[in-house]
């Protein structure tokens, strides 16, 4: 199973242009790729640079036939441009199983430029894993209490539905909406996280389980969510993914667009790949491949 994940910058590259055929076609050429997770996808944001039209459409209509796509919009407004929609975008050739779409956390923070986000869950069924839960999110930039409450709240979402698949609710066959669910253990958590290893929020996501948080359904100890760069390159670095030609937001490249698996699938890691060669964003896609 191969995963692309690659914040878009609505589809505009360090050339100032905006083609969404150009980030379909690069993310596709990456491998034999199932999902495709994008984030700042723009629906009718005149006002954005390179003025870019509706995008959902555009990738839906620029992907292979039985290409399935999904659209989790942190921001869905009505202003004198219309309808505007802003999130994140998962495709997949992969058979679908259930789609949830989590707003995540926007605490005040006063006087600091910020805009409200989510994580787009899709469970799919892989042949090798049997039922995956593929999350994608692009977290707050600027304001750092509006992060750490959303990367909280991503942990949260994975231990509920970790503890969920341990102990599934009353199994249901009646074709009502109280049916049984695809609850799964295996998952992959990727976006931009807009921040770096180093911080509080990586930790927080990152940390053992407390016995309280395990409540008797997993080991206190193990952590639910691991990097999957450091499970397979633990002494090296892993390679930038902003801020690489363009330094506009950094001094120097740095690490934001991460990869996390859950702990049912630390083995099946195959390899993890960040491609350090396009400017078709502002960010460099990443694939991940389980086996």
């Amino acid at each position: 199973m191969q995963i692309v994940t690659w914040n878009t910058q609505w589809c505009r590259g360090l050339d100032g242009r905006v083609d969404a055929a150009r980030i379909v076609r690069h993310a596709l050429g990456m491998g034999d790729v199932d999902v495709l997770c994008l984030q700042e996808i723009a629906v009718n944001y005149p006002g954005l640079a390179g003025a870019p039209g509706d995008q959902l459409a555009q990738v839906r209509a620029l992907l292979p036939p039985g290409w399935q796509v999904f659209f989790g919009a942190a921001v869905d407004e009505w202003t004198d441009a219309g309808r505007q929609r802003f999130g994140n975008l998962i495709a997949t050739r992969l058979p679908v199983l259930q789609l949830r779409h989590h707003p995540l956390p926007y605490p005040h923070d006063a006087g600091v430029r910020s805009m409200p986000r989510m994580c787009s869950v899709l469970t799919v069924h892989d042949a090798a894993l049997d039922p995956v839960r593929v999350m994608t999110t692009h977290l707050e930039y600027f304001s750092k209490p509006q992060r750490m409450a959303q990367a909280l709240a991503l942990r949260a979402l994975h231990l509920e539905a970790a503890a969920q698949a341990a102990r599934p609710p009353q199994d249901a066959r009646d074709g009502s909406p109280f049916q049984a669910k695809p609850h799964t253990p295996h998952a992959v958590l990727c976006g931009d996280f807009n921040l770096q290893a180093h911080e509080p929020e990586y930790a927080a996501i990152a940390a053992p389980l407390s016995p309280f948080e395990a409540a008797g359904w997993a080991q206190p100890g193990t952590p639910p969510l691991h990097d999957a760069w450091r499970l397979l390159h633990p002494a090296e670095p892993q390679p930038p993914t902003f801020c690489l030609f363009d330094r506009t937001y950094a001094p120097e490249p740095v690490v934001c667009d991460f990869v996390w698996v859950s702990d049912s699938l630390k083995g099946r890691v195959r390899a993890m790949d960040v491609d350090v060669q396009t400017q078709a964003s502002d960010h460099q896609p990443v694939l991940l491949s389980l086996g």
